[in-house]
């Protein structure tokens, strides 16, 4: 704790010894950032609040196109169009700054810059606007600045706010234009597509690129082979169930008269034939065997008994046999068409394959052909519905809604600068000033090579220090003494001085504006 006391010590002597090179800095730092703050031109702020309600008449689906937030951006926009930034400069103190038209620009540039427009909550929002114009005096920027809110205001609670109807208009006919060229490029489109169809796409099932169509018919063609190949199996079953039942049943009292026949003869074996290859017997079977020669014997007499109509007496015809007759003439009719319908696919794909092989790029230009398509036609709708859209809106702004503006805070002329705030900057240089003074003086005290105390001396030569001699002031040296710090304490009291006289002319230069 006795080090640094003794530090402080030092360091407080440190700079008293320099007090005039404090006392120099201090003034020159003071006196350069007043000078700063007095060349900062000041900024005068006005803002006024407003509520906007949107009063819609139409609570249809077709409404929900206006919103309340659209709208209020939309006024944001517009309030700040160039029409209507020009008519504010016109009517206020402004003017006097335009000189020519590159002047006006300017004005209305920077006038932009200088107003917010700020959504909140509730269906309110707020106007600023900020002045600080060099070609105006503080008072005319303090008014300009209420002038400004005060007409954007009045543009908005007028319902002048220009440039929107135009715009809207400007809008649908650009959109109109778009959509006959759009609908023109997707007709040229859509023909090129057909005439591409015609050449290749007309003989193959299915939709899409020639490569979906040759898969589609690829597909439907093995799924005719699998059917071919049942139909064909089935038939052939059918013809031996055929070959097994006999045509005609005997009639009920002639069983004994068609036993001896060589018909009935046939149809029993036939029977029997069938049995045992029910049972499993194969063609090699002495039995099956003797049979078959049986049946090649008879089969001959019972065809001339047939001829002759002598079974017409004996038997009436089998409905069996008349089914499966009837089914398996529809089986092979199905076979038929089966097989037609294979022939067909085969034929068109191996023309589709010269085809393709006489103009490799086909395929490539139907791509292309329908990619261009889709995009002309997504095109087409986005823009037809952004048409809709606007036109709906515009016909709901005009006609079926209301915009109601009430001012909730009127603007009014600010009783003085919003920035820059001098008192604070006037402050904050004079601590500055101080605190620059202070480390001037230490920091030279530190690069001087001085023993303020005999520990100093004592610690850095590493001798012992027998004892010190203090200074003895004479009369004409206090004296002069005295007065040199008379001085020291009137140069500070200027300072402050100076700083008080700084904030009171800035109270007196804020009294006019109010």
């Amino acid at each position: 704790m006795d080090g640094l006391y003794e530090q402080f010590r030092i360091a407080l002597h440190q700079v008293w010894q320099r007090r005039w090179l404090a006392m120099a800095v201090a003034w020159c730092v003071a006196f350069a950032g007043w000078v700063a703050i007095a060349l900062l031109p000041n900024s005068y702020e006005a803002k006024a609040k407003l509520f906007v309600a949107f009063d819609n008449m139409v609570p249809t689906a077709a409404a929900a196109s206006q919103n309340p937030q659209n709208d209020i951006m939309r006024l944001k926009q517009t309030l700040t169009s160039n029409e209507n930034l020009t008519r504010v400069v016109r009517r206020t103190d402004l003017n006097k700054l335009v000189t020519s038209d590159a002047a006006l620009g300017g004005v209305v540039a920077g006038l932009r810059q200088r107003i917010a427009v700020v959504a909140q909550p509730d269906s309110l929002f707020e106007i600023t606007a900020t002045s600080s114009f060099a070609g105006l005096s503080n008072a005319e920027n303090a008014r300009t600045s209420a002038a400004i809110v005060q007409q954007l205001v009045e543009l908005v609670t007028s319902g002048q706010l220009a440039g929107d109807p135009q715009r809207t208009q400007q809008s649908l006919t650009f959109l109109d234009e778009e959509l006959r060229r759009r609908e023109q490029q997707l007709q040229e489109a859509e023909q090129r597509r057909m005439e591409f169809e015609q050449r290749y796409m007309g003989m193959l099932p299915g939709t899409g690129t020639v490569a979906d169509r040759m898969a589609a018919a690829r597909t439907e063609l093995a799924q005719l082979e699998q059917t071919i190949v049942a139909a064909r199996s089935a038939v052939n079953a059918m013809r031996g169930q055929l070959a097994a039942t006999p045509a005609t049943v005997p009639i009920p009292g002639a069983e004994n008269a068609y036993a001896g026949t060589a018909s009935g003869q046939l149809a029993g074996l036939e029977v029997q034939l069938s049995q045992y290859l029910g049972r499993g017997f194969t063609e090699q079977h002495p039995d099956v065997i003797s049979l078959r020669s049986q049946i090649a014997r008879l089969g001959p007499q019972a065809a001339q008994e047939r001829s002759r109509g002598s079974a017409a007496g004996n038997g009436i015809p089998n409905p069996s046999h008349v089914s499966l007759r009837a089914m398996m003439s529809e089986r092979e009719a199905q076979l038929a068409a089966a097989e037609s319908r294979r022939a067909q696919l085969q034929a068109d794909l191996a023309q589709l394959g010269q085809r393709d092989s006489a103009q490799p790029g086909a395929a490539a230009e139907q791509a292309r052909l329908t990619r261009d398509y889709d995009v002309l036609r997504q095109q087409y709708d986005r823009l037809l519905a952004d048409r809709e859209q606007l036109r709906l809106r515009s016909d709901m702004q005009t006609q079926a809604s209301a915009m109601v503006v009430r001012v909730v805070e009127a603007p009014r002329a600010p009783s003085g600068p919003t920035s820059p705030n001098r008192p604070l900057f006037l402050t904050i240089v004079l601590v500055l000033a101080i605190g620059a003074g202070i480390a001037a003086a230490f920091l030279k005290g530190q690069l001087q090579t001085t023993f303020p105390t005999a520990n100093r001396l004592a610690s850095v030569t590493g001798l012992p220090v027998l004892g010190a001699v203090g200074e003895v002031v004479g009369r004409a040296e206090r004296t002069r003494r005295r007065q040199r710090l008379v001085w020291l304490v009137g140069s500070g009291g200027a300072l402050a001085a100076s700083y008080a006289a700084l904030m009171a002319a800035e109270m007196l230069q804020r009294g006019p504006v109010a």
